[in-house]
């Protein structure tokens, strides 16, 4: 999910970049909502306390 998270926010600041302001402001909304839910997917699993078979 923070990778999804991470290669959106690189497409908008290259989006930025070249002039592409509304591709570079779609993809920025799109990594912040994957970054919110990583987030909460990390405080839940970390309250939980399970973690992935070895």
């Amino acid at each position: 999910m923070l990778r999804y998270a991470v290669g959106f926010f690189v497409v908008a600041l290259v989006a930025g970049l070249l002039g592409f302001g509304l591709v570079g402001g779609m993809a920025y909304g799109a990594a912040k909502i994957f970054f919110f839910v990583f987030l909460v997917l990390a405080i839940v699993s970390m309250i939980t306390g399970r973690r992935a078979p070895l």
